[in-house]
C-alpha cells in the first residue's frame, strides 16, 4: 500500500510540470523567456557587480579576472553541452508522454555531468599557470589570475549542478522554479562576496581571492536548494542507476557534439584574448568590462533561445510541426527587434555606463568602442542561437557543431587577424560583428530548410500508419492555437 502512495505522489509531482504541446505558442515562449530572463538578469547583474567590486581593487585585478573568461567559458561549455544533451532527450520523453523515462534520464544526466565536471576541475587546477601564461598574462597579473581561479574551481561543480538542474526542470515544463532559484543564487553571491573582498564586519580582507570565496559559498548554498526541489518536492531524482549506460549513450549522442561546439568558442577566445593582450592590459580589462555589459543586453536573447529548445523538443516529438514553425518565427522576429533596441541604447550610453565601472581612460575607450560596434549584430546572434538550440532539441547535434566551426575557426579568427593587422583591436571587434551577421543568416536558412524536409518525410508516414490520429491531432493543434491554454496549461505552481 505504501508503494502505491509513493508512486502516486511521484506521478503527481511530474504532472505538475506543464506541457508545451497545448495553449498559444506565444504564451509559452513569453512565460519561459520571462522566468529564464529573471534568472539571467540576476546572474548577469551579479557578474557585473562583481566586476564593479574588482574594479575598485584596481586595473590589474580587473585584467586578471578578464583573463579567466576563456577558461570559464571552456569549463561551462562542457557542462552546458552535457546539459543540452540531457534536456533534449528529457523534453522529447515528456513530449511522448513517457514521464518515467524522463525521470530516469534526469537522474542519470546529473550523475554523468557531475562526474565529468569534477574530472575537468582536477585537470584544470594542475594546469592553471601555463594556461594563463599562454594567454599572455604578465608577471604582475599572472599570480592574481591563478590565485582567483584556484578558489573559483571549487565552486564549479555546485554551479554546474544548479545550471544543469535548471535546464532539466525546464525540459519537464517547469518554467517558474529555475528562474527563482537562479535569482536566489545570484543574490547570495553579491551579498556574500563584498564581506570577503573588502573585509566587512570582521571578515578578513582578501581582495580578489575574496571574490572567489564568495562565489564558492553562494554556489554551494544555491545547489542545495536545487537538490531539494529536484529530489524531494518534484521527485525528479531516482535512488537507482539501473539503465545508466543506455541513458548516457542517449545523452551523449547530442551532448558530445554540443560540448565540441561549446569548446570551439573558448579555444577561439583564447586566441582573441592573446591578440588583445598585445595591445596592453587596459585593452584586456576594457574588453572584460564590455563583454559583461553586453551580457546584460544579450541575456534576453540567451533566455529566448534556451526557451525555444524545450518547446521545440516537446512539440516535435508530439508531431505538432506548425507550433514548432510558429515558435521559430516569433523568436527570430523578437531577436531582430531586440537587437535594434540594444544597438540604439548602447550607442547612446556606452561611455557613461563603462565609466560607472572603471574610470581609467584606456579601459573606458576600449570598452566603449566594443559596445558601439558589436551590438549591431545582436539580432543576428539571436537568430543563430535559436537555430542551434532548435537543432539540439530535434536531436540533430551535427549542424550546431558545423556552425561553431564555421563561426569561430573559419570566419571569425581569420577576420580578426586581418582586422587586428589593419585597425588594431577595433578591427577585432568589427570581425566579431561581421561574423555574427553571416552566421545568423546561415542559421536562419539552415534550420528552416531542415524542418521543411523533416516535415515532408514525417507526415506521409504518419498518414499511412495512423490516418485518423493525424487528422485528429491537426484539429487539436488548431484548437490549441486558437482557443488558448487548457485547464492543465493554466495550472501553475
Amino acid at each position: 500500500m505504501a508503494e502505491v502512495k509513493t508512486s502516486s505522489s511521484e506521478s503527481s509531482a511530474m504532472a505538475k510540470s506543464l506541457s508545451f504541446t497545448e495553449g498559444p505558442v506565444h504564451t509559452h515562449l513569453i512565460r519561459l523567456t520571462g522566468y529564464m530572463s529573471l534568472g539571467f538578469i540576476s546572474i548577469m547583474t551579479a557578474s557585473l557587480l562583481e566586476t564593479v567590486y574588482v574594479g575598485i581593487l584596481g586595473t590589474n585585478e580587473l585584467a586578471a579576472i578578464s583573463f579567466t573568461f576563456p577558461l570559464v567559458m571552456l569549463l561551462q561549455g562542457v557542462s552546458m553541452g552535457l546539459g543540452i544533451g540531457a534536456s533534449s532527450v528529457v523534453a522529447r520523453a515528456m513530449g511522448s508522454g513517457d514521464k518515467d523515462r524522463a525521470r530516469r534520464l534526469i537522474t542519470h544526466g546529473c550523475v554523468l555531468v557531475m562526474g565529468v565536471i569534477v574530472c575537468f576541475v582536477v585537470i584544470t587546477y594542475i594546469a592553471l599557470e601555463p594556461f594563463f601564461a599562454l594567454l599572455g598574462a604578465g608577471p604582475e597579473i599572472l599570480p592574481l589570475a591563478v590565485a582567483y581561479t584556484k578558489i573559483w574551481l571549487f565552486g564549479l561543480p555546485f554551479l554546474t549542478f544548479a545550471f544543469v538542474g535548471s535546464m532539466l526542470m525546464r525540459a519537464t515544463g517547469d518554467a517558474v522554479t529555475p528562474g527563482y532559484l537562479m535569482t536566489v543564487g545570484s543574490a547570495l553571491h553579491v551579498t556574500i562576496a563584498p564581506f570577503f573582498i573588502f573585509g566587512i564586519a570582521g571578515v578578513p580582507e582578501l581582495g580578489l581571492e575574496g571574490a572567489a570565496i564568495g562565489f564558492v559559498i553562494a554556489r554551494i548554498l544555491s545547489s542545495g536548494l536545487y537538490f531539494y526541489y529536484m529530489a524531494f518536492r518534484d521527485s525528479l531524482l531516482l535512488p537507482s542507476l539501473d539503465g545508466i549506460t543506455t541513458s548516457c549513450r542517449q545523452i551523449l549522442h547530442v551532448g558530445l557534439p554540443a560540448i565540441a561546439s561549446n569548446l570551439i568558442g573558448p579555444v577561439s577566445m583564447t586566441i582573441i584574448t592573446r591578440l588583445l593582450a598585445g595591445h596592453g592590459a587596459v585593452v584586456v580589462a576594457g574588453y572584460g568590462v564590455a563583454t559583461r555589459v553586453e551580457a546584460m543586453v544579450m541575456m534576453i536573447i540567451f533566455a529566448l533561445s534556451m526557451s525555444v529548445a524545450p518547446f521545440v523538443g516537446q512539440n516535435w516529438e508530439a508531431g505538432l510541426y506548425d507550433r514548432v514553425k510558429k515558435a521559430l518565427q516569433l523568436a527570430n522576429g523578437f531577436s531582430l527587434s531586440w537587437g535594434l533596441f540594444a544597438f540604439v541604447l548602447l550607442s547612446l550610453t556606452a561611455r557613461w555606463f563603462v565609466s560607472l565601472i572603471n574610470s581609467d581612460p584606456g579601459v573606458v575607450e576600449a570598452a566603449s568602442v566594443y559596445l558601439i560596434i558589436v551590438p549591431v549584430s545582436v539580432g543576428f546572434m539571436g537568430i543563430m542561437l535559436t537555430a542551434t538550440q532548435s537543432f539540439n532539441a530535434l536531436g540533430k547535434p551535427i549542424p550546431p557543431l558545423v556552425m561553431s566551426i564555421l563561426q569561430m575557426l573559419v570566419i571569425y579568427i581569420p577576420l580578426a587577424l586581418i582586422g587586428d593587422f589593419l585597425w588594431g583591436y577595433v578591427g577585432i571587434y568589427i570581425a566579431f560583428a561581421t561574423t555574427s551577421v553571416i552566421m545568423g543568416t546561415l542559421g536562419f536558412f539552415w534550420i528552416n530548410n531542415v524542418i521543411k524536409k523533416e516535415i515532408g518525410r514525417s507526415l506521409p508516414l504518419q498518414i499511412i500508419e495512423h490516418p485518423l490520429n493525424v487528422s485528429v491531432e491537426r484539429e487539436r493543434s488548431n484548437d490549441r492555437n486558437v482557443t488558448g491554454p487548457s485547464r492543465d496549461v493554466r495550472r501553475d505552481r
